[in-house]
């Protein structure tokens, strides 16, 4: 299987277009079901963490002070990542940190990508699971803890572990070798009643490219 980057941000707040900033960033990359590549650090954004941020995730403003720029762990983790596709739980909220603080490296920063979105999978494959929070779903399947919950690497190799179940589910219960970031991005967007159809017309399509090569 090609390499996957499931990716951890820690923030202090919601969004970035309402000025709040990344603290920390984990990245874990996953070959099948082998983590074989991590990177982590705090980041220093030049801004203040509010006391209810510091208690939930940990992280102190004086942490912070002591932490790389924002800028330079941003552009470490662009060259880390490269072009291994993106996972991450509650993507949409990655993915627009991401873009915040790579955009503030300028023009020549990288393109966001799309990302794969472990919570969404979920919600298509365990109507079951009650919630679909990462601690939830880390006890709904008996995930193995890897360490403190709302710190970035600790969550990111939760979610790796999750998304290295979903796609050994996706393997099993629909009969297929392999389950690619394309597909996992494909399934999603779609109704779960719709996954069969929607697995059947993705490797149908890579068939057919394959004949017309």
């Amino acid at each position: 299987m090609h390499p996957i980057a499931v990716i951890d941000f820690e923030t202090t707040g919601l969004s970035p277009a309402m000025g709040d900033r990344a603290t920390e960033i984990a990245i874990v990359v996953l070959e099948g079901t082998r983590v074989t590549a991590r990177f982590q650090s705090l980041m220093n954004a030049g801004v203040r963490i509010s006391p209810f941020i510091e208690d939930y995730t940990g992280i102190t403003n004086e942490m912070v002070r002591a932490a790389p720029p924002a800028a330079e762990v941003m552009a470490e983790a662009a060259r880390f990542v490269q072009d291994v596709p993106l996972v991450a739980h509650n993507a949409s909220f990655d993915q627009r940190f991401w873009a915040a603080e790579l955009g503030r490296l300028g023009p020549d920063a990288q393109a966001v990508p799309a990302f794969a979105c472990t919570m969404l999978l979920s919600r298509r494959l365990y109507p079951d699971a009650g919630s679909y929070r990462l601690g939830a779903l880390a006890s709904f399947h008996a995930l193995p803890a890897a360490g403190r919950a709302h710190r970035a690497l600790a969550d990111a190799e939760v979610a790796a572990a999750l998304l290295s179940r979903i796609r050994a589910d996706i393997q099993q219960q629909y009969a297929v070798e392999d389950v690619p970031h394309a597909l996992l991005v494909k399934l999603q967007k779609c109704q779960r009643k719709a996954l069969p159809k929607a697995i059947e017309g993705y490797f149908e399509g890579l068939r057919a490219a394959a004949r017309g090569a």
